[in-house]
């Protein structure tokens, strides 16, 4: 079994907790389905938000989702502020193990916040 990591992120339409919990599940959702995961293969979640968004932890909506991860280390960090940037993001960084290749996992960018990276987004 190896270890990987995927991405993902998510633009919020507003700085609301309930609307944060909404978009995070969603994606950790969306995350673990085009990966073939269950909670038991995570390993740890970085996440990180946009200076704009100060309504509550992406960890603490992450935990509320019933996947089995109090067990699994989460940690939030602020995006840097760069001029221009898309607003109001909330992005992943998620290790996991799993057999499938690198070249096989499915990074996931939801919504407006696909812009971010065209290259790689599902």
């Amino acid at each position: 079994m190896a270890v990987r990591a995927v991405r993902g992120a998510v633009q919020l339409e507003r700085d609301d907790a309930a609307h944060m919990g909404e978009q995070v599940s969603a994606l950790l959702t969306a995350v673990l389905e085009r990966n073939g995961l269950t909670g038991e293969d995570l390993i740890s979640i970085w996440f990180t938000a946009t200076p704009d968004l100060h309504s509550d932890f992406p960890a603490a909506a992450a935990r509320g989702l019933g996947i089995g991860l109090a067990d699994v280390p989460l940690l939030c960090a602020q995006e840097l502020d760069i001029e221009g940037a898309l607003p109001r993001v909330v992005r992943v960084l998620a290790h996991i193990e799993t057999d499938r290749p690198r070249s096989e996992i499915a990074h996931v960018y939801l919504g407006a916040a696909a812009a971010l990276r065209k290259d790689i987004a599902q």
